[in-house]
């Protein structure tokens, strides 16, 4: 059941693992700031299309190290083809690939291991320029 004022943030990756780790760092609201969130929980690369061209998402988490689509991959071919495309937060292998972040056109970067602080930062950084508090 979701909040009706609740904001919707894609979680995708092959790993459910990986997933887990993301909705847990975050939890229902990262700062008292922004509302709830829900999350919507995405495996494969066509429901993550799906999803984004359907709109209403405030922001989504692509797994870097998803296969066989990589969240890198995703998040580029999301920014050339959507017009207002939610900001997007790729998981990279480690902190060294920030760069290939940088050519995804992706608004922000976490490494694996995930770093729930590093993590709830950044969500919080892009969702408050994005959502009415």
């Amino acid at each position: 059941m979701s909040s009706p004022k609740a904001v919707k943030v894609l979680v995708y990756s092959d790993d459910v693992h990986t997933r887990e780790q993301v909705i847990l760092a975050l939890g229902r609201r990262p700062h008292p700031d922004l509302p709830e969130l829900e999350y919507v929980e995405v495996a494969t690369e066509p429901v993550v299309v799906q999803q984004m061209d359907a709109g209403g998402l405030a922001l989504a988490i692509l797994d870097g190290e998803a296969v066989p689509a990589g969240g890198l991959g995703i998040a580029k071919q999301m920014k050339d083809e959507i017009r207002d495309c939610p900001p997007l937060i790729v998981l990279t292998g480690r902190p060294q690939d920030a760069w290939l972040a940088t050519w995804s056109r992706a608004d922000g970067a976490v490494p694996h291991p995930i770093d729930p602080l590093q993590l709830a930062e950044t969500v919080i950084s892009l969702l408050r320029s994005r959502v009415p508090a």
